[in-house]
C-alpha cells in the first residue's frame, strides 16, 4: 500500500453522437399542421355554405327534392326521425291535418324540430282551442290538443259556418255535418248566441222545436219554429221572454192553433197573428 487512491477502472463505453434536427424540418411539420387544419375547416365552412343555402333556399322544404329525402335518410340514420307521434284529444278532426300543421311527417326528421312554435301554429288554427307540444329525444313526439266545441252554425251573406260558444267560426267543419245546432243569423248573432242557446237548452221541450232565431238590430231575437210559427222575443231578459212563450202557449194551446207569429216584445202583452193575414192580429192578453 503506497497510500495512493486506487484508480478506478477504465470502461469503455459507446455512445451515439448527438443528432441535430435541421431547423427546416420543424418549419415544416408545423407547414403541413397549418395546411391540413386550414383544409379541414374550409370543408367545414363549404359544408355549412352550402347548407345554409339550401335551407334558406327552401331546398329542405321541398319534400320532392334530392336533399330533403337525403336530409330525412342522415336524420332516420341518426335515430332523430319521428318514428312515434302521439296525438291526443281529436274528436271532429284527423291527425293528418295536425301533422300537416306543424310540417312534420311519419318517419321525417325531427332535426331543428321546435316544439313551442309547433304549438303555436297548432293554435293559430281555428279549431283548436288549446295545444301542448313535446319532444321526446330522439325519435318520439306527443302531442295534445283541445278542440273547440261546435255550439251553433252561423248564417252570413249566404253563407254558413259553424262556431263555438265565443262565437269563433271552424271553416274546417261542414255545417251539414251538424244539423242537430241551432241556426242562427243577424249582426252580432255569433258573438250573443250561447246566451240563447243556454236558455233553450234549459228548456229542452221548447228546444226541440226551434227551427232557427235571428239576431233583431243587435238587441234581441226572433225564433222561428218547426211549424212555422215566428217568436219575437223581448230585449232584456232572454229566459223571462221564453218562461212567457211557453206559458202561453200551455195556457191558450197555441201549438195546436195556425199561429204565424207570437209578439212578446210588449210586457204584459202577448199579440198572435194568425197564418192568414186576413184574419188581422189578435190581443190575447196582458200578463
Amino acid at each position: 500500500m503506497t497510500g495512493r487512491p486506487e484508480k478506478k477502472p477504465w470502461t469503455w463505453r459507446r455512445t451515439r453522437p448527438h443528432r441535430r434536427v435541421p431547423a427546416g424540418w420543424l418549419a415544416l411539420g408545423d407547414r403541413l399542421a397549418v395546411r391540413i387544419a386550414a383544409r379541414s375547416l374550409a370543408v367545414l365552412f363549404l359544408g355549412a355554405s352550402i347548407f345554409y343555402a339550401m335551407a334558406t333556399g327552401d331546398y329542405l322544404g321541398d319534400r320532392n327534392s334530392t336533399a330533403y329525402r337525403v336530409w330525412d335518410k342522415l336524420a332516420g340514420e341518426l335515430g332523430y326521425a319521428a318514428q312515434t307521434v302521439r296525438i291526443s284529444g281529436l274528436v271532429h278532426h284527423d291527425r293528418d291535418a295536425v301533422l300537416q300543421a306543424i310540417d312534420v311527417t311519419p318517419d321525417g326528421s325531427l332535426i331543428g324540430f321546435d316544439p313551442t312554435n309547433a304549438r303555436r301554429l297548432l293554435e293559430n288554427l281555428d279549431w283548436v282551442l288549446s295545444a301542448k307540444v313535446q319532444l321526446v329525444y330522439p325519435n318520439q313526439l306527443q302531442i295534445s290538443l283541445r278542440e273547440r266545441k261546435p255550439f251553433a252554425i252561423w248564417q252570413r251573406d249566404g253563407n254558413y259556418y259553424v262556431i263555438d260558444a265565443s262565437g269563433s267560426a271552424i271553416s274546417s267543419l261542414n255545417p251539414l255535418s251538424f244539423r242537430n245546432l241551432l241556426l242562427v243569423t243577424g249582426e252580432g248573432a255569433q258573438k250573443t248566441a250561447s246566451k240563447l242557446v243556454n236558455q233553450l237548452e234549459a228548456r229542452p221541450d221548447l228546444r226541440s222545436r226551434v227551427r232557427a232565431a235571428a239576431r233583431v238590430g243587435n238587441r234581441r231575437w226572433n225564433l222561428y219554429l218547426v211549424n212555422g210559427t215566428k217568436v219575437l222575443l223581448p230585449e232584456g231578459d232572454i229566459g223571462r221572454g221564453l218562461d212567457r212563450l211557453v206559458a202561453a202557449e200551455k195556457h191558450y194551446g197555441l201549438e195546436a192553433k195556425d199561429v204565424g207569429r207570437i209578439d212578446l216584445r210588449i210586457a204584459g202583452e202577448i199579440i198572435l197573428a194568425p197564418l192568414s193575414p186576413a184574419q188581422g192580429e189578435i190581443k190575447v192578453s196582458r200578463r
